[in-house]
């Protein structure tokens, strides 16, 4: 619950609750707070297993902490049923970005590029990125469909 809380700022919560109620009421106030939690504690078991017992058998092995995007991302991949982990594997991000500069800062653009991009350069392979791409034609554009918009 208190995972976030260093050393230097627990002491610094007990010297602030110590000069706000005092060492006579501190005991006292712990002690309600404690209980406080408690209840809340006991509320919050008795509302999970309330609605877990709602929803039925087939959602026995339910758990709230699954509701987390990141920890129901992680139980599925995990659980690898439609072969995630393999997908991810075989695809570096890394490679990839490397390929994708090397072709833009002209290195070995001829052996990443796809065929005939890499003699449509300046001299040395490079590509002139100051050169304006020239328009394509009216024919290569797809269709306007008024209706798909």
């Amino acid at each position: 619950m208190f995972n976030d809380i260093g050393p230097l700022e627990l002491v610094t919560i007990i010297v602030l609750a110590v000069l706000v109620f005092g060492p006579d009421k501190l005991p006292k106030v712990i002690q309600d707070i404690t209980r406080t939690v408690r209840k809340i504690r006991e509320f919050s078991e008795s509302a999970k297993q309330d609605i877990r017992q709602e929803l039925g058998p087939e959602f026995k092995d339910f758990e709230f902490e699954d509701l987390n995007p990141k920890t129901f991302i992680r139980k599925q991949l995990d659980n690898d049923e439609l072969g995630l982990k393999e997908i991810r594997n075989g695809f570096d991000l890394k490679k990839e970005m490397a390929e994708v500069t090397d072709a833009v800062n002209g290195h070995g653009a001829e052996a990443s590029a796809p065929s005939g991009a890499g003699s449509s350069g300046s001299a040395g392979g490079r590509v002139d990125m100051a050169k304006k791409p020239e328009d394509p034609d009216k024919d290569d554009r797809p269709p306007f469909d008024a209706d798909a918009t």
